[in-house]
């Protein structure tokens, strides 16, 4: 009986990591991060290791239309591969919410600035403006 009663504790005191609230995270994008210094945007990233899912809400000024936006893992200064694509801001803004692995989920909420957002457009194809990702 002792050791049933120790495992519904263990298991109790367990829920809540397993049940975490959304993160919410920002990003403030510039073209001096990347290439085109008169670009600037913001992005707010919501992750949720509960149904893995990001969502996110992106706006950019100052650059030719986009043509792709993403979350790449990276440092900053330092490039990465893309863990969650976005749909491009075409019209200067987007928003939606995109499904993605547990890892990846749980490895962006945990540790935010080891990601940055970034935006491409035919100029710059390899990314008009980024920012790392923070609380």
């Amino acid at each position: 009986m002792r050791m049933i009663l120790l495992t519904l504790a263990s298991a109790m005191m367990a829920a809540p990591v397993l049940a975490a609230d959304p993160v919410t995270l920002k990003a403030t994008l510039a073209g001096s991060a990347d290439t085109d210094a008169d670009g600037t945007g913001a992005a707010t990233v919501t992750v949720d290791t509960t149904k893995n899912e990001v969502c996110y809400k992106l706006t950019v000024s100052g650059i030719d239309p986009a043509t792709m936006a993403h979350i790449h893992k990276g440092a900053a200064g330092a490039s990465g591969p893309v863990v969650v694509p976005f749909d491009p801001p075409t019209n200067g803004s987007s928003e939606g919410c995109k499904p993605v692995t547990a890892e990846v989920s749980a490895a962006i909420a945990t540790n935010p600035g080891d990601y940055y957002v970034n935006v491409h457009n035919a100029a710059f194809p390899k990314g008009a403006i980024r920012g790392q990702l923070g609380k």
